[in-house]
């Protein structure tokens, strides 16, 4: 399907969207509308803010620095705009757009404080000078206040650009090191928010994965004796250790009814089984004798991913849970692992082993086309399909250290998720709340 360009998509995004402030506007998403690796970026501009100086700076560093966590988004010094970076009005009446378009402006951002405790946010676009969507943020009180309306705009932002704001809603789980052989789970949100230990076990967890209703976080975890599965209760924030015959357990990974696919060893080699919700086993999901690992389900829990070496050397495999059909993902390549679907069931991203580490594709089920989405340096990992579909969060040493970045589907600049010291792999998404358009406050 035919994508717009990026002046096309701001125009149409122009069209659908009602100006006014109050509910974020109704649209229909332009998801992917960014097209190619790097060749299409959003440069965004944040005027002088109406009234509240003190907390308006404020703000404007929060949005800045989840602005700088989104691949596509370059923002620009709003001095570098002639005439400088104030507005006439926050409501666009009267502002001149065409000195912000020889800014190279495409997307300008205006605030109002109504009050100490209110502030209403715009977004227009500089080449049509045409609002695009706004909306009026509550500001708690606390420290966290200004971040949380930061956190809430910039998930608009994307409702609006990309069609999902699941990057600024949703959760990060993630392994931490703490020492050799000491590793525990952490999560967060993806801009280092709330950032927190759920395990301290001794021995070393490892492919955490959400439930699909937030609840757990399971994970493999490896201690002096056992390979057992890990269960963290997020309501209780207690954990618990399973352990099966075999004592394997390898990539767990949620079903949409939270039951879990994982690798449990039956055999001679470890195979893919259904576990029910009180985590007992109860069918294989896969009918090889080859060594199955690293499921992956779609959201419709139609179709699973897996990494298999039936043909010699591991490979990526795609499995129709309604049917038993299983397919080959991957040919070229000696090693590929570690895949994720997309939660709309229609690309898998995975890790490939070239030279001396392993670079991040995507194979898109459509077409069979693969993309190289990473070039390192250093050696890239893990790859995890976003909430939304569009973004990718991996692990990656290419800054000398194990740390974990987010690109989206098309590529571009990796940027690093702020997980604090040590090393960290393994990212996992969780499920993000419904967004205001879909009812949600």
């Amino acid at each position: 399907m035919h994508r717009p360009s990026l002046g096309r998509a701001l125009i149409l995004l122009s069209l659908v969207l009602l100006p006014g402030i109050g509910k974020t506007a109704q649209a229909a998403p332009l998801m992917g509308y960014i097209e190619g690796a790097g060749k299409n970026t959003v440069s965004v501009v944040q005027t002088t803010p109406f009234g509240n100086a003190g907390r308006a700076a404020e703000l404007q560093r929060a949005v800045s620095d989840n602005f700088s966590l989104l691949p596509f988004v370059e923002e620009i010094n709003a001095r570098g705009v002639p005439g400088g970076p104030s507005v006439e009005a926050p409501g666009g009446k009267g502002v001149n757009f065409e000195r912000f378009v020889l800014a190279g402006v495409n997307l300008l951002i205006t605030a109002n404080w109504v009050d100490s405790a209110n502030v209403e946010m715009r977004c227009f676009s500089a080449g049509e000078g045409r609002f695009l969507f706004g909306n009026r943020y509550a500001v708690p009180g606390g420290g966290e206040g200004i971040r949380d309306v930061a956190d809430k705009f910039c998930a608009n932002f994307l409702d609006a650009v990309i069609g999902n704001g699941a990057f600024f809603r949703s959760n990060l789980a993630f392994i931490r090191t703490a020492a050799p052989r000491k590793k525990d789970v952490w999560t967060m949100k993806p801009n280092g928010r709330f950032l927190r230990r759920a395990t301290n076990l001794p021995g070393e967890a490892l492919s955490p994965a959400w439930s699909p209703d937030g609840r757990f976080v399971v994970f493999t975890h490896i201690d002096a004796r056992t390979h057992a599965l890990g269960v963290w209760d997020s309501t209780t924030r207690t954990v618990q250790r399973i352990t099966f015959p075999g004592n394997t357990v390898i990539g767990p990974a949620f079903m949409p009814d939270n039951r879990l696919a994982v690798s449990l060893t039956d055999g001679a080699n470890p195979s893919i089984f259904l576990l029910n919700h009180r985590f007992q086993k109860e069918r294989r999901l896969d009918n090889s004798m080859a060594i199955d690992v690293s499921p992956s389900v779609d959201a419709s829990g139609a179709r699973m991913v897996f990494t298999s070496n039936r043909y010699g050397n591991p490979h990526i495999f795609l499995k129709d849970l309604r049917t038993g059909l299983v397919s080959r993902v991957t040919t070229a390549g000696r090693y590929n692992s570690d895949p994720s679907i997309s939660p709309d069931g229609t690309v898998v991203a995975f890790a490939r082993q070239e030279g001396g580490g392993h670079r991040i594709y995507t194979a898109d089920l459509l077409t069979g086309q693969e993309r190289q989405i990473t070039f390192g340096p250093g050696s890239d990992e893990q790859p995890e399909f976003a909430p939304d579909g569009y973004f990718i969060t991996f692990m990656s040493t290419r800054s000398g250290q194990k740390r974990i970045y987010v690109i989206t589907r098309h590529g571009g600049t990796a940027k690093a998720l702020p997980t604090g010291q040590g090393d960290a792999s393994f990212p996992a998404w969780g499920p993000a709340p419904r967004s205001p358009r879909q009812g949600s406050s």
